[in-house]
């Protein structure tokens, strides 16, 4: 039993050796420290510079082609809105300069030439150009003109340039135009 004891002691001291040698760090001799060269220009730990901005990343270069996409879109919309409104604002500068309801023969002929105009630009030429009489009164009234130029107002159109005295109710011939030309521009 003093044997195996003696064994047990033995085993117990070898395995908390290295423990205790790991525990307690031993100072460096004083020759060890010393032995650096004073000569050595040593600097301290330096962090890598931050990346730099240009050139720009992947996605960065993606979105900046989606915006510059995305406003010429915009523009190309908002330059024909412009024109637009300016055309209309034009047509509409000239029906209102026709002539007073004094002369009807020049106000019908003012009045049916710039509908077909605006005829002409917004419709294929096809089916507007040769168009007179009843069936230019019908495409006026089936284009937004609400049966008012077939059987209201609008019938001077048909026959009124050819007459000598046609009868004709100016303002509303004006107003029915003004209707026409808007829902067309």
């Amino acid at each position: 039993m003093k044997a195996a004891l003696a064994i047990l002691t033995s085993l117990a001291s070898v395995a908390l050796a290295p423990v205790a040698s790991a525990a307690a760090p031993q100072a460096l001799p004083v020759a060890a420290s010393q032995a650096l060269p004073a000569g050595l220009n040593l600097r301290d730990i330096h962090e890598p510079a931050l990346p730099s901005l240009w050139p720009p990343a992947p996605g960065w270069w993606l979105l900046a082609l989606m915006l510059l996409t995305l406003l010429i879109g915009l523009s190309r919309v908002l330059w024909r809105q412009w024109q637009q409104r300016r055309l209309r604002a034009r047509v509409l500068r000239e029906l209102a300069a026709l002539p007073a309801t004094d002369d009807c023969q020049a106000l019908i002929a003012g009045v049916s030439a710039l509908l077909k105009r605006v005829a002409l630009r917004r419709f294929p030429r096809e089916q507007v150009a040769d168009l007179t009489g009843t069936p230019w009164l019908e495409f006026l009234d089936h284009t937004g003109g609400g049966g008012q130029f077939a059987d209201g107002a609008g019938q001077v159109l048909a026959q009124g340039p050819y007459a000598l005295a046609p009868p004709c109710d100016g303002p509303a011939l004006r107003a029915l135009a003004r209707t026409w030309l808007t829902k067309n521009l």
